[in-house]
């Protein structure tokens, strides 16, 4: 499938890293993003650009976005973009965390036009990105899952089909739960120690192999301790998938405290000027170091 072109749209923190391993899989790439800068380096190493979501998926065997939020995955694909533009027969995969209503939706409209659609959004940060380690939770159509495997396999270490379209996102809805109340717990526990005056690298070192042991905490506990609050992932992102979470919780009649709890340290942050920090930046709730 190495000769096939993959028409990618975002190429932001996430993205970037995506197309690179897309790239060194032998994909030919097609980029687009709202500001063109972004893409530079990513068309100095062989990217092609591409002035619209449209013509980033016209002739495109494949089409992949990974934008913001949910109104910009239904701008792209609705708003004179994918859909109407793709390629009889080509496989739209949506990346971004987004509502698992929309990816039935667009599942729907997909199939009218005799395209294939898979929600296909992922966990594992920028370092997952970058390094092609990405976890990457599979919905729509099982054929159509295994069809795009060697797409996924360029991009991720995990790949997991979950069901009808939708179930990508579902799950990724489990993932960012789980993930709030952990951040929580992560940010709490390096600050308890660091009051007690004990050496944090010593309290990481025995804490992170036991049952606390995280991805977080030994990820984004590091960069916490060390000041580092720059975007894998932003609060502002964050905030919009445990809104998409609560909503989904909300609606099969599901309480989520903890993840309630969670969006509003997120939002309090946010209201403070971090909503472009990453997430790790929850730390400055605790122990704001000037």
């Amino acid at each position: 499938m190495a000769e096939k072109t993959i028409g990618f749209i975002g190429t932001g923190v996430m993205g970037k890293g995506m197309i690179r391993n897309l790239m060194k899989a032998g994909f030919a790439l097609h980029v687009y993003n709202r500001t063109k800068s972004k893409a530079d380096d990513l068309i100095a190493e062989g990217a092609v650009w591409k002035a619209s979501p449209a013509e980033a998926a016209e002739g495109a065997d494949v089409v992949i976005t990974m934008v913001g939020y949910p109104k910009d995955v239904a701008s792209v694909y609705f708003d004179n973009g994918i859909i109407a533009h793709a390629k009889a027969g080509a496989y739209l995969i949506d990346m971004t965390t987004s509502s698992p209503q929309l990816a039935e939706k667009i599942c729907r409209a997909a199939a009218s036009k005799g395209l294939h659609a898979l929600d296909a959004p992922v966990s594992g940060g920028d370092v997952g990105a970058k390094n092609g380690t990405l976890s990457i939770m599979v919905g729509g159509d099982a054929h159509d899952a295994e069809a795009m495997t060697p797409v996924f396999q360029a991009m991720g270490q995990k790949i997991v089909y979950q069901g009808k379209a939708g179930s990508g996102q579902h799950t990724k809805m489990a993932n960012q739960i789980a993930i709030a109340s952990n951040m929580i717990g992560v940010a709490e526990a390096l600050a308890y120690a660091k009051h007690a005056g004990l050496d944090t690298d010593k309290v990481m070192e025995s804490i992170e192999t036991g049952a606390a042991g995280s991805w977080s905490l030994s990820n984004l506990g590091r960069r916490m301790l060390k000041g580092d609050f720059e975007p894998g992932f932003y609060i502002k992102h964050l905030i919009k998938d445990e809104r998409i979470a609560l909503e989904s919780a909300e609606a099969m009649g599901m309480d989520a405290p903890g993840l309630a709890l969670s969006k509003k340290i997120y939002e309090a942050l946010a209201d403070q000027g971090e909503e472009n920090s990453g997430t790790q930046a929850i730390y400055k709730n605790y122990w704001n170091e000037k």
